[in-house]
């Protein structure tokens, strides 16, 4: 038997994505965002309220970074999404990571997480179901350690998801099948 439930978002897992852009003074900001997808194959869609310190900062510099956060560091990643760059300008400091300027957009790369995807800003939709902001991607780099025969190893990332049911996070690790394959066996 099934039960209805109250949840506003009820997808699980939703990534852990950190949002990170610089300052009009330079200083590094991030946020966590949960509610952001590949919208195309060189496109990433981020659901953002242009009240957000980081839609304002995107707008300004027409660039972004987009990192897969880590279980390793999953306080930090609460934290951005907790406290505000409108309110504390020092939050990327007070987090102890650390920042370099990506290589091919106007953003800093987060040197702790796994992956991060370059990104220039492509547009924002607003509206009853706009989507915010939109960007392409025009680089994608991955720390060594994640890597395993020149691709990611998504066990070694131990990648976090959101769990909007309990408000956890969960570390995304066990790979339990082939895409565009094991599904065929049906059919045999």
């Amino acid at each position: 038997m099934r039960k209805s439930i109250k949840t506003t978002e009820a997808i699980f897992p939703m990534p852990v994505l950190l949002v990170a852009t610089y300052n009009e003074d330079g200083s590094v900001n991030v946020m966590n965002a949960a509610w952001g997808a590949m919208l195309d194959r060189d496109m990433v869609a981020l659901n953002l309220t242009e009240t957000h310190k980081t839609v304002k900062n995107i707008k300004e510099r027409k660039a972004f970074t987009v990192s897969i956060a880590d279980a390793k560091h999953f306080k930090e990643a609460d934290y951005f999404g907790v406290v505000s760059g409108n309110d504390d300008a020092e939050k990327f400091a007070k987090s102890g990571l650390t920042a370099a300027k990506a290589e091919k957009v106007d953003a800093p790369v987060i040197n702790e997480m796994p992956v991060c995807l370059e990104c220039e800003f492509a547009e924002y939709r607003s509206g009853a179901t706009g989507i915010g902001v939109i960007g392409k991607v025009v680089n994608v780099t991955a720390d060594e350690r994640v890597m395993k025969g020149g691709n990611v190893d998504v066990s070694a990332m131990e990648a976090i998801a959101f769990d909007p049911y309990t408000l956890g996070y969960y570390k995304v690790t066990e790979r339990v099948g082939d895409a565009f394959s094991d599904g065929l066996k049906i059919n045999k």
